[in-house]
């Protein structure tokens, strides 16, 4: 299968163009396989594994309220827009490729501005409002991941509790960081090569051969996008998982689930709110 599609310049040297078009099935499957594979992982191998470890400290379990915030009603706000720009943004730009021919050209360029601004509103609450350091992958992250992988190939091995994030979530956001912003950077400069009310139309920016680059930059983040989303959609509907996700609807967890799965030295919850 071929990444990419290539095309001449006028003078006859071969450029980029885009990717191809097969990367779209390929992170469709992809994600489909994972789900597949996951699904059969979570019934016959995860129940051998030896239960996490980490009983709740002396004195902790007294300090946790009967519910506890996981998501301020600003950080749902946030997750909700960014999720509908998203999935609007992967239908107007990939249904018109398997054939479903609408006018999608305004919608997708406006749902990326949403996008854009999703993302910017989110680095300031983030940095300025939220524990900033509680979703990104720190020294002790490393050694729990370790642990985890040991304890996947039969090793008894007490991984404790985590704090608010897992080690797997924190893959995630940080991916999804990644591609978040090549996919927004590349989107806005390429809406300099269509007509919009914003900014005024300017082809001649970048040569043939580098407007092939932003492309194949926005083409691949967006199909690894496809992956993503399908793997969030299903995480986020597992039986198991579904109190967290019942989190980001109505923003808290309650006492039995935190105690559950989190660290109440790690993820430090009072009668006041978490800290």
């Amino acid at each position: 299968m071929e990444l990419f599609q290539v095309g001449t310049d006028p003078w006859g040297q071969e450029i980029l163009i885009r990717i191809s078009w097969g990367l779209l099935t390929l992170a469709f499957w992809t994600g489909i396989a994972f789900v597949l594979f996951h699904a059969v992982y979570a019934v016959v191998w995860k129940p051998k594994l030896t239960p996490d470890g980490g009983g709740v400290p002396s004195g902790a379990e007294a300090n946790v309220p009967q519910r506890v915030v996981r998501h301020t009603g600003a950080a749902r706000m946030f997750h909700w827009v960014m999720a509908a720009s998203m999935l609007t943004l992967l239908a107007t730009g990939f249904l018109p490729i398997v054939g479903l021919e609408f006018s999608w050209l305004n919608i997708h360029w406006i749902s990326g501005l949403i996008l854009i601004l999703c993302i910017l509103y989110h680095i300031v609450h983030a940095s300025f409002f939220l524990d900033f350091w509680s979703i990104w992958i720190l020294p002790g992250d490393l050694k729990e991941a370790m642990q985890r992988t040991r304890r996947q190939f039969g090793q008894a091995v007490d991984v404790g509790k985590h704090g608010k994030y897992p080690i797997d979530h924190k893959l995630y956001h940080l991916s999804v960081t990644i591609f978040a912003l090549v996919v927004s950077v590349t989107g806005l400069l390429m809406m300099l090569n269509i007509d919009t009310p914003i900014v005024p139309r300017n082809e001649t920016l970048f040569t043939a051969a580098n407007w092939g680059i932003v492309y194949v930059l926005h083409g691949f983040s967006s199909v690894l996008f496809v992956t993503l989303t399908i793997t969030h959609i299903y995480f986020a509907i597992r039986p198991d998982k579904l109190w967290m996700t019942k989190a980001m609807v109505f923003g808290s967890v309650g006492r039995d689930d935190f105690l559950s799965h989190h660290d109440p030295k790690r993820w430090v919850v009072t009668q006041d709110g978490p800290k």
